[in-house]
Order: C-alpha cells, then structure tokens, then sequence
C-alpha cells in the first residue's frame, strides 16, 4: 500500500499526517515531508500515524531522521500509532526521545 504524507501547521504544531506503509520504498517521501516541517521552526513536530498499518526499519530510521532534522528543544511526537507500530517504537527505544500519545 503506497504511503499518503501531508503537513500542516496548527500554531506552533508542524503536523505531518501519514497512512499507508511507512517503509524503505516510501521513507523518501516522509524525509522530505520532515525537512519541510523542520524549516517551520515550532516548538513541535506531531506525526499522525492512525492509519499507518506498518512500519518497517525503515521507518525507525525515518523518525531518527525526524530527531536528527529538527532544532534542538523542539519536541517529537508520535500519536495515534497502532499497538503493533507503537510497540516497534518501544522495542528501538525511540520512546525515550520521542512521546507516543493515543490522541
């Protein structure tokens, strides 16, 4: 399943919505999607992931990337993820650097 990504700002929120598959074929599209919301300079960086049904390694490296593009002080967070693509989180120990928020 192709990977949909948009970006809004509600604030001083980026919000990058994401659904489909987020893996090595469709991460490109993510990091560019994560470079744009990092020229906004908001305090936070959410990413939508309710309709994300998988995530691959891929994907891990996509939020790393995300950690590594943003100012330092601005905060990542990750909502909506499925327990199966949270749980991925977790297991990498992203979640120590990155919020997972149900929202």
């Amino acid at each position: 399943m192709p990977l949909s990504v948009s970006l809004s700002v509600d604030g001083d929120v980026s919000v990058i919505e994401l659904s489909g598959e987020l893996d090595a074929r469709t991460a490109p599209e993510f990091h560019q999607t994560i470079e744009k919301a990092a020229e906004h300079g908001t305090a936070t960086v959410e990413i939508r992931m309710h309709e994300v049904g998988y995530m691959a390694s891929a994907g891990l490296r996509s939020l790393v990337f995300a950690q590594q593009k943003v100012a330092d002080g601005v905060s990542i967070r990750v909502v909506g993820a499925s327990e199966p693509v949270a749980r991925t989180i977790r297991t990498a120990g992203l979640d120590r650097s990155i919020a997972l928020a149900d929202e």
